[in-house]
């Protein structure tokens, strides 16, 4: 016995299937704690691109700030060898490169 049909046509069927995907973007953004995009597509999303340049920033700062954790946390010779140098030249690239992130604002 075949099933019952779930959508009539197949326009109902294509507009859940957009509805679900729109559902499930949404949900996306919300985790990643983005506003929702605009409701038309050619207009620009400051909103949304001022929450993700600052969500970068406090990536790079987080990242920054366990680095520093990670280096002083480390033995007295450690901290004078290659590896505590290669890492405290990764540091002063994410610092540097957080200047110009604060000023895109």
């Amino acid at each position: 016995m075949p099933q019952p049909r779930k959508y009539e046509t197949r326009a109902e069927q294509q507009a859940a299937y957009r509805q679900r995907r729109a559902a499930s973007e949404q949900e996306l953004l919300a985790r990643k704690g983005l506003p929702p995009l605009p409701a038309i597509p050619t207009l620009p999303g400051h909103v949304r691109w001022r929450a993700m340049i600052k969500q970068a920033h406090t990536l790079l700062s987080q990242a920054a700030d366990e680095m520093q954790s990670y280096h002083d946390d480390r033995s007295e010779p450690w901290q004078e060898g290659a590896g505590a140098e290669a890492l405290l030249a990764k540091l002063d690239h994410i610092q540097e490169s957080m200047v110009p992130l604060q000023e895109i604002e």
